[in-house]
C-alpha cells in the first residue's frame, strides 16, 4: 500500500502503474532483528527506488508500532537501495 501512495508523501514523485510489489521479512533470532527488503517493478521509463525505499520505511514503521509495547530499545536502521535497473541509470549497492 504504502508503495502505491509514494507520490502522496514524497515531493516530485508521481503516481506509477506498479507491476509488482513484493516485501519479505526475514527475522534473526541471534540479534533479535527483522530484515525487510522490497522489490518493485514497473514497466516505465522511470525507476520506483522511492517506491521501495517508502514500502520498506513504512513496514519498518508498522514493526514498530506494533512491537513498542514490548520494548523501548527498538531501532530502525540501515534502509538502503541496494539494487536498482532502469530508468536513466543503474545501480547496485557496494
Amino acid at each position: 500500500m504504502a508503495a502505491k501512495r509514494t507520490h502522496d508523501m514524497i515531493p516530485l514523485c508521481h503516481p506509477l502503474p506498479l507491476d509488482k510489489i513484493g516485501l519479505t521479512f526475514v527475522y534473526n533470532d541471534a540479534l533479535s532483528s527483522i530484515t525487510v527488503s522490497a522489490v518493485v517493478k514497473v514497466t516505465h521509463k522511470t525507476g520506483v527506488e522511492m517506491e521501495a525505499l517508502t514500502a520498506v520505511s513504512v513496514a519498518c514503521l508498522t514493526i514498530y508500532d506494533m512491537t513498542k509495547a514490548l520494548s523501548h530499545d527498538i531501532v530502525i536502521n540501515d534502509i538502503h537501495l541496494i539494487k536498482k535497473t532502469g530508468g536513466k541509470s543503474d545501480y547496485t549497492h557496494a
